[in-house]
């Protein structure tokens, strides 16, 4: 089976930036996307984690751009930085996996928190 890939603009839409941010950040994070043989961008559900993790820390935690790649070097294998085929131990991958939960979870809150 497959993994579920993403076009730029769809992940656009679920992290909700401009497509242009995503851009910048895959040149800031140094974050490689699958291409097509157009050349055309393909995001995985890794790359959307780390982008979630990235757009958490600038626009919610306030993080400038270096602080947020030291922060993300710190948490995370420089492996995880890089190219999207990289495999992580399994146990990277969960606390990844459990930190972007984390992220949904808080963005939820804040919605519901909205709401009232």
């Amino acid at each position: 089976m497959q993994a579920r890939q993403f076009r730029i603009g769809e992940l656009s839409k679920k992290l909700s930036v401009e497509k242009f941010v995503i851009r910048f950040w895959e040149k800031e994070f140094n974050i490689k996307p699958q291409r097509s043989t157009g050349q055309q961008r393909f995001y995985t559900e890794k790359d959307l984690k780390q982008f979630t993790a990235i757009k958490d820390l600038l626009y919610h935690k306030g993080f400038t751009i270096a602080g947020a790649k030291k922060q993300l070097h710190k948490s995370w294998p420089t492996t995880m930085l890089s190219a999207t085929k990289t495999t992580l131990p399994e146990q990277a991958l969960s606390k990844i996996q459990n930190y972007s939960e984390l992220i949904q979870l808080r963005t939820q809150l804040l919605k519901l928190r909205e709401l009232l």
